[in-house]
């Protein structure tokens, strides 16, 4: 009964290794026993392998609270209110932006679209 629990919550992994120890515990043989140890250890490889993607996958994405994205959050709002609430919805008018906050708002949001692009070309040339 409790495999059957385990086996449902734990997924395909804990399936994996509970099978493999129920093949080691049946093995009658030195080669049986050989085989099972091999599977365990497999399975372990793939799941300590599974979880070092997905600590380098949460590394290339970064924190939500990077300066970088701070700025574009900021010029996101204000883009995001001029479009919706001026211009779709009609309930007001912003004006516009004049001098260097243009010309920074203008940076921001060219370098957080084109930083992401030139990584990927970068990772791309690299291999």
């Amino acid at each position: 009964m409790w495999l059957s629990i385990i086996s449902f919550l734990g997924g395909p992994v804990i399936k994996g290794l509970i099978d493999a120890y129920n093949a080691k515990l049946k093995a009658g043989n030195v080669d049986n026993r050989i085989a099972a140890d091999l599977a365990a250890g497999e399975i372990a490889a793939q799941t300590a392998e599974a979880q070092e993607q997905t600590k380098l996958k949460i590394a290339e994405i970064g924190h939500p609270w990077e300066p970088e994205k701070l700025a574009f959050y900021i010029v996101l709002v204000f883009f995001a209110k001029c479009v919706i609430w001026d211009t779709v919805l009609g309930l007001g008018s912003t004006p516009a932006l004049k001098g260097d906050v243009s010309i920074w708002a203008g940076l921001v949001m060219s370098f957080y679209f084109g930083k992401r692009t030139f990584e990927n070309v970068a990772r791309i040339i690299k291999r």
